[in-house]
């Protein structure tokens, strides 16, 4: 069974990873109607990534004796200036989820939940392999900096890396 403190910890956590996939839906909706069509499939390929991560949390609360809760969540932004700046934003929103599931590891470490500790792991490794992809996606755009024809090329990258593999 798992503890009412960690049950109502991973009921936020589904809440941020939903909104997470509504906030990439809503990116990728943006980039398909600015012309990035490559960015929209990565986008929209990443909105699933995030409702996975949702599921996962939603059955492994259930399966450990807990209750998920869906909640009401905000509205995400829908319309940004530049690509570049969108992807800024990408960053932030997986560094604010990194540091959610570490709370939530360091609270599973405290109230001595090993089993959910074990659990993030897999989430843990995720976000570094996440902050690291949206990391390069910006080093390639500081390099092209407004160049159309260099936009053109990370945005053709980006639909290459949405591709299943």
């Amino acid at each position: 069974m798992i503890s009412k403190k960690v049950e109502k910890a991973i009921n936020e956590q589904i809440k941020k990873e939903e909104y997470s996939s509504r906030l990439y839906l809503a990116m990728a909706s943006w980039c398909h109607r600015n012309g990035y069509p490559g960015a929209a499939a990565f986008l929209y390929t990443h909105a699933d990534e995030e409702r996975m991560h949702q599921l996962k949390f939603v059955h492994f609360l259930n399966d450990r004796g807990g209750y998920s809760v869906l909640q009401d969540i905000e509205q995400p932004p829908f319309k940004y200036d530049t690509l570049h700046k969108m992807f800024q934003e990408v960053l932030k929103h997986e560094q604010y989820i990194t540091a959610s599931i570490n709370d939530l590891y360091h609270l599973c470490t405290t109230e001595k939940d090993y089993t959910t500790a074990n659990f993030l792991q897999w989430f843990i490794t995720e976000q570094v392999e996440e902050e690291n992809l949206v990391n390069g996606i910006l080093d390639q755009m500081a390099l092209v900096g407004n160049d159309k024809s260099g936009l053109f090329h990370i945005d053709k990258e980006l639909g290459a890396k949405a591709a299943p593999a």
